[in-house]
């Protein structure tokens, strides 16, 4: 539905003038032509092996930690089941968005869903919902690897700062160098750490118990309260932010859409076999590590794999577990390098079509949005280093990712209703349905995330709120008529007045 607010035209550059003698000039640019090409990004960088990889890289620091404080909500079977609803909901939703991003190949993701299924509106609220998950995961991300080098004694560092700025500054330098270099960096260290997660579950399954998955003592009046599900019912729900840790991010894949080659193909086969291997990935390392450990020994440690060796080898450090402490700093790298990309592109697109300063969408010779790089990095490592709160950053970023959820999903069901005969080169399994589960379950998450932390669902809302209001009062009537995602907007409703007439 559109809101009926009229996209404005870029501004106009004056046209050259020819030479005397030269008779006339050959026909200059339009307006629209220019602003595009100084907002250009570079086509055909990456095929469907490097777009797998960087759906599994954006998730696979979650493997490593994050997702065990789960077992403090909701006990190995609370966050069991959390982890399975929310792999549901991740495996619903990347079919979804396939869909979609083979019907709109453009960097504006889940933004460009939306506007055209929800109006100016729902897709602005998307897009700024998806930005927020890419500005604060990556500031969290970052005060995690800072904490990482600091407990492996590596440069002699004894404060995070210093890790922070070099994290923004090097990996925001090798996305400005060329997106194929940078995902090609991507593929390398994902590699790294999902090789070192294979044999961390090889070392753990050898001394796996299953009776050690119980071990978590709960609240003997809640609801439906028994040994798999110590806190009840309500604990699956409190788990579901954590279970949302292997998934988290895989749906930023579409965002490369204006990079790949051959959209329509390469994005529905890169997004399935991204969930398929983050799908493995969940299963073998909760069950690996809560086996090996005790869920108990894990639940609140900072490093659970390592915690796994560890208790398992009767609390001594391993060379297995050193190994595996060193990879799960590549896993943080690998995610860290991977948001600032998603991140990037989200800006872009939506300073490109004039929902945020369009100067931000400005691109390089290299053909890198260097300011949409620059700018969040700079905000990223503000926050990390002014708050040093990786956990309540992640969470706000999670919020941000469950509200874009539930209104990426909202956006397939309404385009699969109201325009049935659009062009599908790759339709979702189940259709509509499909989208639907995704859709009931993004619901919940939400308001799980208010479960878990409160505070950090409110300060999600203020940033909201305050984006909704200078969207509301100036950039509305600002928008660009020229930027893909807005032409494919206008066009459907060029279709429209000419079936009502």
């Amino acid at each position: 539905m559109s809101d009926g607010t009229p996209s404005s035209p870029v501004p106009p550059t004056p046209a050259p003038a020819g030479r005397a003698g030269q008779g006339p000039p050959s026909a200059p640019p339009s307006p629209e032509d220019d602003y595009l090409r100084r907002r250009s990004l570079r086509r055909g960088s990456a095929g469907w092996l490097l777009l797998t990889g960087l759906g599994v890289a954006y998730v696979v620091s979650g493997d490593y930690a994050g997702w065990n404080y789960g077992l403090a909500e909701g006990g190995f079977g609370g966050l069991a089941a959390a982890t399975a609803l929310m792999g549901l909901m991740y495996t619903c939703m990347v079919f979804s968005l396939a869909e979609l991003s083979s019907v709109l190949p453009t960097a504006g993701g889940g933004y460009g869903f939306a506007r055209r299924a929800l109006g100016t509106w729902g897709g602005f609220l998307t897009g700024t919902a998806i930005l927020i998950e890419y500005v604060l995961a990556p500031a969290a991300i970052a005060v995690f690897i800072g904490g990482y080098v600091e407990s492996l004694g590596l440069f002699g560092l004894t404060s995070g700062w210093p890790v922070y700025l070099a994290c923004f500054a090097v990996f925001t330098g090798v996305h400005l160098w060329g997106v194929g270099e940078a995902l090609r960096f991507s593929f390398v260290v994902t590699g790294i750490a999902v090789a070192a997660l294979a044999v961390f579950a090889v070392a753990a399954f050898s001394t796996f118990d299953a009776g050690s998955l119980t071990d978590v003592a709960g609240d003997g009046e809640a609801l439906g309260a028994n040994s798999w599900l110590p806190f009840g019912l309500l604990g699956v729900w409190a788990a579901f932010p954590f279970g949302m840790w292997f998934f988290l991010g895989v749906e930023g894949v579409p965002l490369a859409a204006e990079e790949t080659r051959d959209p329509a193909r390469t994005m529905p086969r890169a997004m399935a076999w991204a969930i398929g291997v983050l799908v493995v990935l969940a299963v073998v390392t909760l069950l690996a590590a809560a086996g090996a450990a005790g869920s108990d020994a894990i639940k609140d440690a900072d490093n659970p794999l390592v915690a796994a060796l560890e208790a398992a080898a009767g609390g001594e450090p391993t060379t297995l577990s050193r190994i595996v402490n060193y990879a799960g700093l590549a896993g943080l790298v690998a995610s860290f390098f991977s948001l600032i990309y998603a991140g990037s592109r989200q800006l872009f697109a939506l300073s490109r079509a004039g929902y945020l300063p369009r100067v931000l969408s400005l691109t390089s010779r290299r053909k890198a949005p260097w300011l949409a790089l620059v700018v969040p990095g700079a905000i990223g490592f503000g926050l990390a280093a002014y708050t040093g709160d990786g956990a309540r950053m992640l969470n706000i970023a999670v919020f941000g990712a469950s509200v874009s959820y539930v209104l990426m999903s909202l956006s397939h069901i309404v385009l699969r209703r109201r325009e049935p005969g659009l062009h599908r080169p790759y339709r979702t399994p189940g259709g509509a349905l499909t989208s639907s589960v995704a859709l009931v379950l993004a619901c919940a998450a939400v308001v799980a995330t208010f479960l878990v932390d409160p505070r950090a669902a409110g300060i999600a809302l203020v940033l909201y709120a305050a984006a909704a209001c200078y969207f509301g009062l100036y950039s509305r009537h600002r928008l660009v008529a020229a930027a893909p995602e807005e032409e494919f907007a206008a066009l459907a409703e060029a279709e429209a007045e000419l079936e009502r007439g």
